[in-house]
């Protein structure tokens, strides 16, 4: 670097998950590919975590969001903070010392540090069952029901008071989805149809678009700092086309036939399987809501769209349902 040139220093927690490897790649990928773009080819990235992430070839500050006190120096110095990383697990303790207490302890590391710019990453789960049909911010209640959904509801609040921007997505798919899709071919096995006719509507978003999108409100002064953004693609995805898509590249069966709601709960719990019933409404009803807002506030396009994202990855789930199946 020349003299007087200073590095952009960004704190990216999660960087071994899924969203937050996209977005460490989407960051590497910057500055590797735009050398005409001074603050791009400057920054360093620190991942946060209990390992390195494979792909990281900055900084690594060793830190568990469950021990707040091993947090305790990773925003030093830092402009930017990337909290990506979060707990999924049905343990009510466990979700609670990593997304409550574990951002807690991190926020305020950021502000005593006086990072200048935080996106924290959160869930529209925080919502609870539908139907959901196209509510903004503030137009619908929280009302997580599981021990993930409920914490990290939990956990936006020490981040806004932190002066972060907080996002909501909905179902986040592409190479490193280990969820949404394996979820619709278990259900696609139980119930063999098109569900309530493949009505639903569906909030989704593909992981490479949420990473530009993350990317680019950490490049920004601070567009939405202490607001909450949906964050997924701005129009939403019904779920026979999702069905076909996927039908399509060969990563589902096809389907024939339209099923009526209650008969698809019914053949559900004739067929027992991990996916819930709540998961299955998930997946097939109306869980939709506006997101064209945070796309604007950052300056980002949204992309072509998830099922277009889909389609990219065919090969990824194609593979990763195989050794689902063979294990």
């Amino acid at each position: 670097m020349g003299q007087g040139v200073t590095a952009r220093r960004v704190v990216l927690t999660g960087a071994t998950g899924f969203v937050g490897s996209a977005v460490l790649r989407e960051l590497r990928g910057r500055r590797a590919g735009d050398r005409s773009d001074a603050a791009a080819s400057r920054t360093v990235v620190r991942t946060v975590g209990r390992r390195p992430a494979a792909e990281a070839d900055g900084e690594w500050f060793a830190a568990d969001l469950a021990d707040p006190a091993s947090l305790r120096g990773a925003c030093e110095g830092a402009d930017v903070l990337l909290h990506l990383a979060a707990s999924l697990s049905p343990d009510e303790s466990e979700c609670a010392a990593v997304n409550v207490a574990g951002t807690e302890a991190l926020m305020a590391e950021a502000v005593r540090a006086g990072v200048g710019r935080i996106v924290h990453l959160s869930t529209a789960a925080v919502y609870g069952p539908g139907p959901h049909r196209g509510a903004a911010i503030g137009e619908l209640d929280p009302a997580p029901v599981s021990a993930a959904s409920r914490t990290r509801l939990a956990a936006e609040r020490p981040a806004l008071a932190a002066g972060a921007t907080v996002l909501r997505p909905g179902l986040i798919v592409g190479p490193g989805d280990r969820w949404v899709v394996a979820a619709l071919a278990e259900l696609v096995e139980r119930v063999p149809a098109r569900w309530d006719g493949g009505r639903g509507l569906l909030s989704m978003v593909g992981v490479t678009d949420l990473a530009r999108l993350v990317t680019d409100l950490a490049a920004r002064p601070a567009p939405g700092a202490g607001e909450v953004f949906h964050a997924s693609h701005p129009v939403p995805v019904r779920n026979r086309d999702l069905m076909a898509v996927l039908a399509g590249h060969g990563v589902l069966p096809g389907v024939e036939r339209d099923l009526g709601w209650a008969e698809c709960v019914r053949r559900l719990e004739e067929v027992p399987g991990r996916v819930s019933e709540r998961q299955f409404a998930l997946l097939a009803s109306d869980h939709w809501y506006r997101s064209e807002e945070v796309w604007t506030t950052a300056g980002c396009r949204p992309g072509p769209g998830p099922l277009v994202r889909i389609g990219e990855a065919a090969r990824w789930y194609r593979s990763h349902l195989a050794a689902l199946r063979s294990g």
